[in-house]
């Protein structure tokens, strides 16, 4: 089969490779029949993530059909129509049983193995371990191009923003950076009541989606972003607060924007320390989260996308082939300049 294949820091390559194929009983094998690109394979290439070794099949993310299946296999069988999430739960362990798949102990203490610890999703077939409690079975009523987006991007902005955040009816919500992340975290904000929910970018691309999304207002970034939200709230600021972004300078304004008693949702990821004024923030009694995505309310979401409530497809601005991987890194990579949000890759 063919695959993308890392080589090292800038080093990627569509290559030739072994068929993925049943290693353990719980294992299946995926035709994969749409992926994706996720910033965090942008951070791989940049060689950020040490984990990731030469000869590495990148992608954490692909809607497929069953090919082979393991003998321990009881759920799923050749043929169905499958979603390969980010995460990986063997369903078992302490943190599976808590609701943290993200920290499975049984798959190396980190759920998000595909395209880190083992081969990833970026190939024409994938090896899925612990296949029956990891996979998701896509609804007739569920196109290919909505299902990709509840793999990693809608998850992530629902579970650590919006979940994480503790939005509740009447909120009013701010989201800094309106990439894909930030965007799924606008789309699912209100279906938890948010009465408000303001997108910051310096995109203004981004912001126009945002607002199509479901943003109630858009600010563009800059000198005078925190004076203008506050003024479109009481003046005291916004109830949750969410950084979609991963610098210092983005969390210290996400922190800026939130009342006492509030939220502080993190969802970027930060390559950099960060130093935070706890001396002015101990005492207004905010609350601040991080995380990794688990990815459990996978079968909210596919309700939500099959219902209509949820446009998954709008995530989705580029197509390409798998033989076009390097032209989607391209355009992914260089997504303001492109207008770009999520890429969509398929076989030719």
């Amino acid at each position: 089969m063919k695959a993308l294949v890392y080589h090292g820091p800038g080093k990627k390559s569509w290559e030739e490779v072994p068929d993925a194929a049943i290693q353990e009983p719980t294992d299946v094998v995926v035709r994969v029949v749409t992926t994706t690109i996720c910033g965090t394979d942008l951070h791989i290439l940049h060689g950020d993530v040490a984990a990731v070794t030469d000869g590495r099949i990148l992608g954490h993310e692909a809607v497929g059909t069953v090919t082979e299946v393991g003998d321990a296999v009881t759920v799923f069988q050749a043929g169905d129509r499958v979603l390969v999430p980010a995460i990986t739960k063997c369903g078992r362990c302490e943190y599976c049983q808590r609701g943290m798949p993200s920290h499975c102990q049984t798959v190396g203490g980190i759920g998000w193995i595909f395209g880190h610890l083992i081969d990833g999703t970026q190939a024409e077939t994938v090896r899925v371990p612990y296949a029956d409690t990891s996979l998701y079975a896509v609804p007739d009523s569920v196109t290919n191009e909505q299902a990709i987006f509840l793999a990693d991007s809608l998850p992530t902005g629902y579970e650590v923003g919006v979940l994480a955040g503790q939005v509740r009816p009447g909120d009013t919500v701010a989201v800094v950076g309106v990439g894909p992340v930030g965007l799924s975290s606008v789309l699912t904000a209100g279906l938890w009541g948010a009465s408000k929910v303001i997108a910051i970018d310096t995109n203004k691309f981004r912001l126009d989606k945002a607002l199509e999304f479901g943003a109630t207002d858009a600010v563009e970034a800059g000198p005078g972003t925190v004076a203008e939200v506050i003024a479109l709230t009481d003046g005291l600021g916004v109830d949750v607060s969410i950084e979609a972004v991963g610098y210092p300078e983005t969390l210290l304004t996400t922190a800026s924007l939130v009342r006492p008693g509030g939220f502080i949702a993190n969802i970027g990821v930060h390559g950099t320390p960060v130093e935070l004024p706890m001396q002015d923030m101990w005492i207004q009694n905010v609350t601040l989260t991080m995380g990794l995505v688990d990815t459990v309310s996978i079968p909210t979401l596919l309700k939500m996308v099959a219902s209509g409530r949820i446009p998954a497809e709008k995530m989705g601005t580029h197509s390409f082939t798998f033989d076009e991987m390097d032209e989607a890194y391209d355009v992914f990579k260089n997504a303001a300049a492109n207008s770009a949000l999520k890429v969509v890759i398929r076989p030719a």
